[in-house]
Formats: structure tokens, C-alpha cells, sequence
């Protein structure tokens, strides 16, 4: 971590889930609540006239749910790093957090642990979510598939890129990882999203995970 610290914004309804979070990340040095809001509305309004490195926000809200919320901020500022936070049954919702463009997913009752390695995996560009959402992310990016399989060939660079996208690692450290440049990264990750009909990174973790085409 450098001394820029990172600006989060916290966007839920319930004062009580909202005091425990501020709490918590009052404890991390490295990390500045720049506000919070109780609903998407008052999200959206706060992008008017400022912004955050990462919004930990709450799917099911009053005003504005954090889907249609999430596809505005990201319209007005493409850079914002959402994290998704859920209860669980809420699984009907996390597709299209998925397709909206969001970077990780927690359930709510995480602990500190979880939610700083959320904090700090999404902030250094990668992908984020609970193991205990792992079943409804399946679930869900794979109900289409199941009727056409069609056989899966990854060259071994593939396999490798694969491996160390589901373990956390962003594109700069991939390519670290491999001596391989960053755009040589991005072009197997598009080939491989191609290959497996995946949306995003998120979807293509999942898909890798459910089909064991990597060790976890």
C-alpha cells in the first residue's frame, strides 16, 4: 500500500449495518470514509459532487435499488469500484450485479478479515467474492449453459492465466507472474471469455471454478 489512502463510500439502508462497517474500517490506516448514503438516490446525488475509490453497496434498498444505482454511477464515473454487499437469497440479484459491471460481492455478515482482503483485492484491480456465494454464482452464470456443452480446449497459457486470475492476482501481476507483457494478459483473458461465453472476470472465475479448470 502507498500513503494515498483509499476512499470508500458506504451506500446501505440499515443505520445499524452501516455504524458496523464504519467501525471496522475505522480500524484499517490505509482506508478513508469519504460518506455514506442510505439509498441509491442519495448515491447517485453524491457523485454529483464528489467520488470514492471503492462503494461497498447494498443490493435491496428503498428510492433506487443497487442495480439501477450501480448503472448510473458507472456512467457518470467508470472508475468507481463497486462492491456488492448481499444477504443470502438474494441470488436473483447477483447477475445483474454481474452484468451491471460490479467487482466483488459479500454477504453481510463479514468479518474483518473478509472485508479488507475485499477492500484491498478489488482496489488493486482484481475480483472479489464470499466462498458462501459461490453456489449462487454458479447458479445462476451457468443455468444457460447446461443444455449446449460444447468441449472446452485452453491452450496452456490459458491454464496458467486462469489459475492466477482465480487467485486474486490483477493483470499487472499475471504478466509479472508469467514475464509476459500486460496487453498479452488481456488478450488470453478475451479469448478465454470468448471460450467459455463469460460476460466479465467475475463470471469467468465462476465458470473456471465450477468446471474445475482450476485448483483452489
Amino acid at each position: 500500500m502507498n500513503d494515498k489512502k483509499i476512499r470508500i463510500l458506504i451506500v446501505d439502508d440499515h443505520e445499524i449495518f452501516r455504524n458496523g462497517l464504519k467501525m471496522v474500517l475505522g480500524k484499517l490506516k490505509y482506508v478513508e470514509l469519504c460518506g455514506e448514503a442510505t439509498n441509491g438516490l442519495e448515491f447517485i446525488n453524491y457523485l454529483d459532487s464528489d467520488t470514492a475509490d471503492i462503494v461497498l453497496l447494498d443490493i435491496e434498498m428503498p428510492e433506487l435499488n443497487g442495480i439501477e444505482a450501480a448503472k448510473i454511477a458507472l456512467t457518470k464515473q467508470p472508475g468507481l469500484r463497486i462492491i456488492a454487499l448481499t444477504m443470502f437469497g438474494d441470488d436473483e440479484y447477483i447477475q445483474s450485479m454481474i452484468d451491471v459491471g460490479a467487482k466483488g460481492f459479500l454477504i453481510k455478515n463479514i468479518n474483518k478479515e473478509t472485508l479488507e482482503k475485499a477492500i484491498q483485492t478489488v482496489h488493486n484491480g482484481g475480483n472479489y467474492y464470499s466462498e458462501e456465494l459461490f453456489e449462487f454464482f454458479t447458479k445462476q452464470i451457468t443455468r444457460e449453459k447446461a443444455s449446449a456443452k460444447e468441449e472446452l480446449v485452453l491452450t496452456r497459457r490459458e491454464k496458467e492465466i486462469l489459475q492466477l486470475l482465480c487467485e486474486g492476482l490483477n493483470n499487472k501481476e499475471i504478466a509479472d507472474a508469467l514475464f509476459v507483457s500486460e496487453r498479452t494478459v488481456l488478450g488470453h483473458k478475451t479469448n478465454l471469455m470468448t471460450k467459455t461465453n463469460s460476460k466479465n472476470s467475475i463470471s469467468l472465475m465462476a465458470y473456471a471454478i465450477k468446471n474445475k479448470l482450476v485448483v483452489i
